[in-house]
């Protein structure tokens, strides 16, 4: 392995030790956002040979079922997924991973590039159920990473415009840094003044809502600020019971869709990162060795920067 990202949910086992039915009941390696060099190959892998410099999808399914069959394996109840209950994460000098689920990368693709198609392939999918395209306008709630990646790939994409809320100043200004058209922080405001603020900066409601964060009074955001016959697109976790304006949502066609994880975003990722269509680079603002994770988690728990990289290659610490 050569870098490993920290994602939120990293943090949170290791604090709560679960997420949602997911509970740890044993020691769990962590780690999900990870690229690095292969070693070795089993003998029937074709398409990677040692040497070879790869970036790891986390999740890959155990049996070929009914969603895999439909190109939805993400939804899978068996799937393999590092660093969730009870399988182990990649957070390591060395790991082993099913070959069909690592992807060669570029030469012009660095490795932390890699590490970042994780958390960039939750804005892919969240883009794609949301349905973003040349000309729309976008809400993207939140401005933590993966509110940053929603960001990067909806103006890859060909939204006109994005605005992106958030509570923290720091994180706003970071969203403006790459790219977004607008930004708003939330202080005191109703979930309806928010949505007639963000629909007067952009001029009109916008098409597609991404929700981010997870909190409840972000989504009823959500449902008041699309336009009607728009989308709604739920990534942030939060608690499983919200309450929510459903009949406003309902009564006005706004079409409220979930996001689980990803699938089929890899080589999509590598190839807007190889020509450079997406910048990820700024989105890295910690770098630890390994020797020093524990130093790294109470980076990342303490919300300082964004993302934070763990270095696990000791004669290469380089990006």
């Amino acid at each position: 392995m050569h870098s490993v990202g920290i994602c939120g949910s990293d943090v949170h086992y290791w604090q709560h030790g679960r997420i949602g039915d997911f509970i740890v009941k044993k020691p769990m390696v962590l780690g999900h956002e990870a690229a690095g060099t292969v070693v070795k190959v089993g003998s029937s892998v074709k398409h990677l040979k040692p040497g070879d410099r790869v970036a790891i999808e986390p999740g890959s399914p155990r049996e070929n079922d009914h969603f895999c069959k439909i190109g939805r394996y993400n939804l899978t109840p068996s799937i393999f997924f590092c660093a969730t209950p009870p399988d182990d994460g990649n957070l390591s000098r060395f790991y082993k991973h099913n070959a069909d689920f690592c992807y060669k990368l570029p030469d012009n693709v660095t490795f932390e590039e890699g590490a970042l198609i994780e958390p960039l392939s939750v804005g892919i999918y969240a883009c794609r159920r949301g349905g973003v395209s040349l000309g729309n306008k976008i809400l993207v709630c939140g401005a933590g990473p993966i509110g940053l990646v929603t960001l990067i790939v909806a103006k890859a994409m060909g939204a006109a415009q994005v605005i992106v809320t958030d509570l923290n100043a720091s994180r706003l200004s970071k969203a403006k840094e790459i790219g977004a058209d607008f930004i708003l922080q939330i202080t005191k405001e109703s979930p309806k003044e928010v949505a007639r603020k963000v629909e007067d900066l952009l001029g009109s409601k916008p098409e597609v809502t991404i929700e981010c964060t997870g909190a409840e009074s972000s989504i009823q955001t959500g449902i008041y600020a699309t336009i009607s016959g728009g989308t709604l697109v739920l990534v942030g976790m939060g608690p499983e019971m919200v309450s929510v304006p459903l009949v406003h949502a309902g009564v006005r066609e706004v079409d409220i869709k979930g996001v689980f994880r990803y699938c089929n975003t890899w080589p999509m990722a590598i190839a807007m990162l190889a020509s450079k269509t997406i910048n990820v680079k700024p989105l890295v603002t910690h770098r630890f060795p390994l020797e020093k994770a524990v130093e790294a988690f109470e980076t990342s728990k303490q919300g300082v920067g964004l993302k934070v990289m763990i270095k696990c290659d000791p004669n290469d610490q380089n990006p």
